[in-house]
């Protein structure tokens, strides 16, 4: 799990919230659910309305941007999310319940001044 701290995007406050996430390469990549329900959590609206985020980790705070992984990135990252079982056994067919896709979040590391 991280914490994973957003802006809120009517408040301007921040937020926390944790998250289930794995690895790819420099980036940390988690995916935007809310418990299978089918509304977008907040955190990924906060995230999609101002990108730039700071995830907390064992190792200290890391200013990250945020996206959503799309085409060939999105399904090698979508194939790699069974392999890490905190998301269910059935992942397509808990993504199939959702009237849409479910967006697979990147954080890259972002460099601050």
């Amino acid at each position: 799990m991280l914490g994973l701290e957003t802006i809120g995007r009517r408040s301007g406050q921040r937020r926390l919230v944790l998250v289930g996430y794995f690895e790819d390469a420099d980036n940390l990549a988690t995916l935007a659910m809310n418990g299978w329900a089918d509304a977008e959590p907040a955190w990924w609206i906060n995230l999609q309305a101002e990108p730039d985020a700071t995830v907390l980790l064992r190792t200290g705070r890391r200013p990250v941007r945020a996206h959503a992984a799309i085409g060939e990135d999105r399904e090698r990252l979508w194939a790699k999310v069974a392999d890490y079982p905190g998301w269910g056994n059935d992942v397509d067919g808990l993504a199939a319940q959702r009237s849409k896709n479910t967006a697979v979040v990147l954080f890259e590391p972002r460099i601050t001044r």
